[in-house]
């Protein structure tokens, strides 16, 4: 993985702290948008951790650039900034995740973990924005379901945007493991979505976050 961050002394606190979690390998880090660009374009990473505020290129459209240059690096955004702008914008621009500097270790290494496996990870900060509403959508009015998706599949695409796992999406509905991984699959096959990521947009984009 990669860091990026204007701060040099952040930048090697998670460097060292990184390096304690099994299985992390950091290949390099950055100090704007720019440089992990161009430090991509020289090393295999599969994972960038991504501040928001940075000089030169922003962390904004350093994710963009990434997830257009190089989709097959996930991106998580750490950053001290919570509010629905900020979110909105990241994920529209293709993060993955979105952590703020408050995450704990543990925190950080389950989104690293949950991130390499697809899924899509909110700290508590940006949870209880996406439930309370505050991330409004880009298209407005009533919910008019143009894929046909089914009542379940709706549901867990509700779930899915609040940042639940298909384990805590069945544990929720009560239902099997299973059964939600058959409901995802369908559901992102009708409406085009390659991963977590693509649909949380969807759902962000059609209004299913809506209270």
């Amino acid at each position: 993985m990669v860091i990026a961050d204007d701060q040099q002394i952040v930048r090697e606190g998670l460097v060292a702290l990184l390096e304690l979690i099994d299985g992390v390998q950091v290949v390099g880090d950055a100090a704007d948008g720019a440089q992990v660009l161009a430090l991509l374009d020289n090393v295999s990473a599969d994972i960038a951790l991504m501040d928001l505020r940075m000089p030169s290129t922003d962390g904004i459209e350093a994710t963009r650039q990434i997830t257009l240059r190089h989709p097959d690096v996930a991106v998580i955004v750490l950053t001290t900034y919570a509010d629905d702008e900020s979110i909105g914008q990241a994920l529209r621009a293709g993060a993955r995740s979105y952590l703020t500097k408050n995450a704990s270790r543990d925190q950080i290494a389950a989104a690293l973990r949950a991130t390499a496996q697809g899924q899509a990870t909110f700290d508590h900060a940006v949870s209880q924005r996406i439930v309370g509403g505050l991330l409004q959508p880009a298209s407005t009015g009533r919910w008019s379901n143009p894929d046909r998706l089914t009542p379940r599949e709706v549901e867990i695409l509700q779930l899915m945007a609040q940042g639940m796992s298909n384990h805590d999406i069945a544990t929720t509905l009560f239902i099997g493991e299973s059964t939600v991984k058959t409901h995802v699959n369908n559901a992102f096959a009708k409406i085009g979505a390659r991963d977590r990521a693509d649909a949380i947009r969807y759902a962000y984009r059609h209004g299913l976050t809506e209270p």
